[in-house]
């Protein structure tokens, strides 16, 4: 039960479409989603494939509570091998996609080879059929899912779909659902583009069974009034979003700025959540409209916004005046901090354009501060970007979203990414990320703990494979000191083993803010066959870390890789609460990796793979 038992797999090659049942077997180790999806691609590709090959896959998975009547049941996760990193990626995303995969009846869908032809999947129920995607090809991913919602005359349809950014290999291209919900990170739309694949609509209507329904019903009542009682999910992320977060962090110093030149920003409290709600003097409105939730949530952290119509005469297209995908807390540092950019209608409009195209706020933000420090170095020069790229500058901020989403002028060469943008112009030690990946939001030298997460993360530099801000920052489940880095090992194992199941579970990793393993224990048992604990959930967690590891491994990847740049280990933090600090990684990995069972070169041993069942 709460499994759909089935996988479809569509060989893009032959152009056909083929149901085949769910290993059970590896359901129960590896639960769903996250965990289930990458024991499928690490049995069926070689580790070292070339990411844009038609070789590797791409899998679109859904966990066992996705589309039941659980609080935030309406995840689901795009898993291959990623075209920014070359590592293992797995990127999740909310909004209505997942919870109708899931009602269609199935529980992933594996994407292998390359179409010959631009083409787009389209599912109702049982039926799954490849149709011609030509008419799309070259538009953006608001105007996909419009159109293919049109052409099947059902606005009851969910889309997922890549931008051009996708189509001509920006290299952290998104998978978009919904308009604005987006698999985000590590170049999953770019490896979708790779295989002519422009969107999977989907049509389900199957339901969801569970176990036990009189169980689960209580047991996801419960935990739903825990998220209501709670003040984060019950009221901070309801009225603020993650906005809330941009004057907490820059006032506990750890909130990059300019490139990682600092970890305080002056203009923090211009583009925050209180600036958002400000009425403007120019029209009379604020920047936020309202909330918004994704299915079954009852956080509702979402948010909708419009921006000044005056501020940006270029804008022609109506939907950039008012959007859900207002900006989150990534998002606003990212085009903001990261670049030295305070004014909030700008990086409003640049998120809107990333949403359209379907780019990564995170990578793009970050790699544009690392162009503007090339440029003021010199390293740059106005006739190769095209304009003055210096930090601060909004104009240039927004000229090169528009350029990078649709891969053209110096938005191709920002579409390259921090890494391989700073290793072309020489200057490689300007990239702030790791495995290629773009660190997010918060400093490792203020943060102590979640510089050890971003360097041994599996999908590169990631708040979100282990989340220690809940401990350093906000005392969730126990307060731990940010600037000390003693007993961070510790707390970084426990955030990712627990944050790997959750990720597996079909719900958002937000409950955790309210929930503990031992809330979700109950309904997962309710739901599935077998028993389950939170213990076991631990376990399993810990299994798909060793897993995503042993592929990283296999793919090349070494100890060496699990580090951070020389400015964070190097220079120290020049103001706030850290100020003469610099991250301390190199006393926290080796008491990491024993904790983990791993050798003093970072590689599981024999004992922890036979204990883990790999």
């Amino acid at each position: 039960m709460a499994w759909a038992g089935k996988i479809l797999r569509v060989n893009l090659t032959e152009g056909t479409c083929a149901s085949e049942p769910l290993n059970m077997e590896w359901a129960h180790a590896y639960l769903g989603q996250r965990g289930l999806a990458t024991k499928y691609l690490v049995e069926e590709i070689d580790p070292k494939v070339d990411p844009l090959a038609p070789e590797n896959k791409l899998i679109m998975a859904t966990g066992p509570l996705t589309g039941t009547s659980a609080s935030t049941a309406g995840r689901y996760s795009v898993i291959t091998k990623g075209a920014l990193t070359g590592a293992i990626a797995c990127s999740n995303s909310g909004g209505f996609f997942g919870n109708e995969m899931k009602n269609a009846g199935w529980d992933m869908i594996i994407f292998e080879g390359k179409s010959p032809k631009p083409v787009y999947l389209m599912v109702e129920n049982d039926n799954a059929t490849l149709c011609d995607a030509s008419a799309h090809w070259g538009t953006s991913v608001w105007d996909t899912e419009e159109a293919i919602k049109a052409n099947h005359g059902d606005p009851m349809i969910r889309v997922a779909s890549i931008g051009v950014s996708g189509e001509k290999g920006v290299k952290f291209a998104c998978v978009v659902n919904d308009m604005h919900r987006a698999a985000g990170r590590s170049g999953v739309g770019t490896v979708m583009g790779s295989k002519n694949l422009k969107a999977v609509a989907l049509r389900g209507t199957l339901g969801v069974k569970v176990k036990d329904a009189k169980r689960f019903l209580g047991a996801s009542a419960a935990a739903k009034q825990e998220l209501a009682d709670n003040p984060v999910t019950g009221q901070g992320l309801p009225a603020m979003g993650t906005q809330v977060l941009m004057n907490v962090i820059n006032e506990t110093g750890g909130l990059p700025t300019r490139n990682h030149r600092e970890v305080q920003f002056e203009g923090a409290n211009d583009i925050g959540a209180e600036a958002m709600a400000v009425v403007r003097e120019s029209d009379g409105k604020a920047n936020l409209v309202t909330n918004a939730a994704c299915f079954g949530c009852t956080i509702a952290c979402g948010r909708i916004s419009q921006i000044d119509r005056e501020h940006f005469s270029v804008v022609e297209r109506p939907q950039y005046q008012m959007a859900s995908g207002g900006l989150e807390y990534e998002a606003a540092w990212a085009l903001g901090a990261a670049t030295g950019v305070n004014d909030l209608e700008a990086l409003t409009f640049a998120n809107f354009v990333c949403n359209e195209q379907g780019i990564d706020p995170i990578t793009f933000g970050a790699t544009i501060g690392a162009a503007m420090e090339m440029f003021e170095d010199g390293v740059l020069t106005e006739e190769q970007t095209g304009m003055s790229l210096k930090f601060g500058d909004a104009k240039a901020l927004c000229d090169l979203a528009l350029l990078t989403g649709t891969g053209e002028g110096f938005g191709a060469e920002i579409g390259l990414g921090s890494k391989r943008l700073t290793e072309k112009y020489g200057r490689p030690e300007l990239s702030m990320g790791v495995k290629g990946q773009e660190f997010p939001a918060y400093d490792g030298r203020g943060i102590q703990g979640i510089g050890l997460a971003y360097a041994t993360s599996n999908r590169g530099a990631c708040h979100l494979r282990g989340y220690t801000i809940a401990s350093e920052v906000f005392g969730i489940p126990v307060k731990t000191d940010p600037l000390d880095s003693d007993g961070k090992p510790a707390l970084v194992k426990a955030f990712q083993d627990a944050t790997a199941a959750v990720d597996s579970s079909g719900l958002c990793v937000f409950t955790t803010f309210a929930w503990t393993l031992e809330d979700f224990a109950p309904q997962i048992d309710a739901a599935c066959e077998g028993d389950w604990t939170a213990e076991r959930l631990l376990d399993i967690g810990e299994r798909i870390w060793n897993l995503e590891r042993n592929f990283n491994n296999a793919a090349g990847f070494t100890a060496a890789d699990d580090n951070l740049p020389e400015r964070l280990l190097k220079d120290a933090a020049k103001t706030g609460p850290a100020e003469g600090k610099v991250s301390a990684l190199a006393t926290m990995l080796p008491e990491y990796y024993e904790l983990r069972g791993w050798t003093p070169d970072g590689v599981p041993t024999n004992e922890t793979l036979s204990r883990l069942g790999l």
